[in-house]
């Protein structure tokens, strides 16, 4: 097989690499949020199970939560994954969901609580304080380590490929099943230019935030 006819292959598997990302960002960022609030809940039982829950999920490995995603609906159930890619987004989404939730409260504990009490004088609502008063400070100071986890994100995809999703990595493995080995290695060039435009991405969001300075 010619050069572009290879590069053509990786390139549509690398577009469900792109899926995978972009569908895990869309739904584990708002859900991270959420279990932030669960884990700083003053409900002491509900707050004690989000923290247990989110421990579960960062102590252990998100290949093994694809396989418990894929394969344990059909061995406890009875009713099989049949959708790998759906399997596959669950997976992710919990995963990140539950890292991006301690960015969230880490960036959320970090601000004082002189801000909280500059609101109330001004007479806002603790919800007008959160989304007018903390929320810009909290994007500020979270902006690096999310954009951490998400260029690790852009890596991780890969491991679709462990449930059979048909990511850029099979593709370039089943041209190794063929003798040619340098597509496996070609695959490193889609992940280093994503993970470039995403690392001038959150270079140019950070300035921009420049003018929050504590």
């Amino acid at each position: 097989m010619s050069f572009q006819q290879i590069t053509s292959s990786l390139a549509g598997g690398f577009l469900e690499n792109c899926r995978l990302f972009i569908e895990t960002l869309l739904f584990s960022i708002p859900l991270g949020l959420i279990i932030s609030f669960g884990s700083r809940s003053k409900f002491k039982p509900l707050s004690l199970l989000v923290k247990i829950f989110v421990w579960c999920i960062r102590g252990t490995p998100l290949m093994l939560q694809l396989f418990v995603v894929f394969y344990v609906p059909g061995l406890v159930f009875g009713i099989p994954m049949r959708n790998r890619m759906l399997a596959a987004l669950v997976a992710f989404i919990i995963n990140y969901s539950c890292y991006f939730s301690e960015i969230f409260r880490g960036g959320i504990e970090s601000i004082s609580n002189g801000q909280y009490e500059a609101g109330y004088v001004l007479g806002l609502t603790k919800t007008q304080i959160f989304f007018k008063v903390v929320l810009l400070q909290v994007i500020k100071r979270i902006v690096p380590p999310m954009a951490n986890e998400i260029i690790t994100l852009v890596k991780d995809t890969s491991l679709a490929r462990v449930i059979a999703v048909s990511e850029i990595l099979m593709s370039a493995e089943r041209f190794a099943g063929k003798g040619l080995i340098w597509p496996l290695f070609y695959t490193g060039v889609f992940f280093l230019l994503f993970s470039g435009v995403l690392t001038l991405l959150f270079g140019y969001i950070e300035k921009k935030l420049d003018y929050f300075k504590s």
